[in-house]
């Protein structure tokens, strides 16, 4: 039985691959001529004048929207297929046992790569608690998930360049480690809800991992892009719109007054403005690029960013199940202070 289920496999590969393959030039060939297309129908059939500030919003926005949707689509197919490779169980096994310091490592390089969003930050939380591994490391991993997005990664490193994209990346991965280092140092276990230790199991040496076929890869690809898309798609035109609005219609003067590099308060400004915001790192990525257009700080603009993604209010809902008022606001003060750290430094580098 299982013979014949490999070979049927193998046979159908060829065409597997085939299909693969056309949707990623499909996919190459309608980002290539984004911008051609967009040009060709408001400027040459429409008319609008590319000069006027109405012409270049409105061009903003759909080539932005289309561009954006793209890159989404494309990074959460690519990512998925990664991550079919990958299990939340298997992660726990990895970091279960590690002593501080290369757990913390581990953890937060792991939150990059496994799948993670705010509404299994509870489950997560009780089952790595649960599995014997220490506060400090788990609360690694919790950072690191949100904050270091690969959509955001994917999407910095196409519009500002692989040094944006990088800064991110470790930035982020040093704040999910100092974090976790810090609050494990605190000793917070007391400030966790009573329920989530008295739910300790017993940690398995190794997990069954699924062997799937290129097309059950593909087939899954489609269908998490074509979800998160569903999801997040009234955030992405409202903050592309927003984008739009900014580029085309607010004065420059305006943000280098208030968050500009003669302001010396602008990062925390930043902060404190991109936290009670709910969205996701493409539906703020609209509004980076515009304000980075309009001089913005590269680090003021990360700062911001990660404020959004990695303290957003419903994760904060949902942590507050399992986490004691003092632990959850030691947490965002932890978040919050390396973020605001990060913008600096990045504010003094760049």
């Amino acid at each position: 039985m299982s013979i014949s289920v490999n070979i049927a496999k193998r046979e159908n590969r060829p065409k597997a691959i085939s299909q693969l393959l056309a949707i990623v030039l499909v996919w190459f060939g309608l980002y290539l001529f984004n911008n051609s297309f967009w040009n060709s129908i408001l400027f040459s059939l429409i008319g609008l004048d590319k000069t006027s500030r109405l012409g270049d919003s409105i061009h903003f926005f759909f080539f932005d929207a289309t561009k954006i949707t793209l890159l989404l689509v494309g990074i959460t197919f690519a990512v998925t297929i990664a991550r079919s490779f990958i299990t939340i169980e298997k992660t726990r096994a990895l970091l279960g046992g590690k002593r501080e310091g290369v757990g913390n490592v581990l953890a937060a390089s792991a939150g990059i790569v496994t799948p993670f969003c705010s509404c299994s930050a509870v489950p997560v939380f009780i089952g790595f608690l649960g599995s014997g591994i220490p506060i400090g490391v788990t609360m690694s991993f919790l950072i690191a998930s949100p904050l270091i997005n690969e959509i955001a990664v994917g999407l910095l490193f196409t519009m500002f360049g692989f040094k944006i994209a990088a800064l991110y990346l470790l930035s982020g991965l040093l704040i999910a480690i100092t974090a976790g280092l810090v609050l494990g140092r605190l000793g917070v276990e007391r400030w966790v809800e009573p329920f989530v230790l008295a739910n300790s199991i017993s940690t398995q040496p190794g997990f069954a991992q699924p062997r799937y076929t290129i097309s059950e890869r593909t087939s899954m690809g489609i269908e998490e892009a074509k979800s998160i898309f569903m999801k997040i798609w009234p955030y992405l035109l409202v903050g592309i719109a927003l984008g739009a609005t900014i580029h085309g219609w607010v004065p420059t003067e305006f943000f280098t007054k208030y968050a500009g590099s003669n302001n010396p308060f602008a990062v925390i400004l930043a902060v404190l403005v991109g936290v009670p915001l709910y969205s996701n790192a493409a539906g703020v990525m609209p509004i980076v690029q515009a304000l980075y257009e309009k001089g913005l700080p590269m680090g003021t603009l990360l700062a911001f960013m990660m404020s959004v993604v990695a303290l957003s209010l419903p994760e904060m809902i949902l942590l507050r199940r399992v986490l004691k008022v003092k632990l959850l606001a030691t947490f965002i003060g932890v978040v919050a202070f390396g973020i605001v750290f990060v913008g600096y430094l990045f504010n003094a580098i760049l």
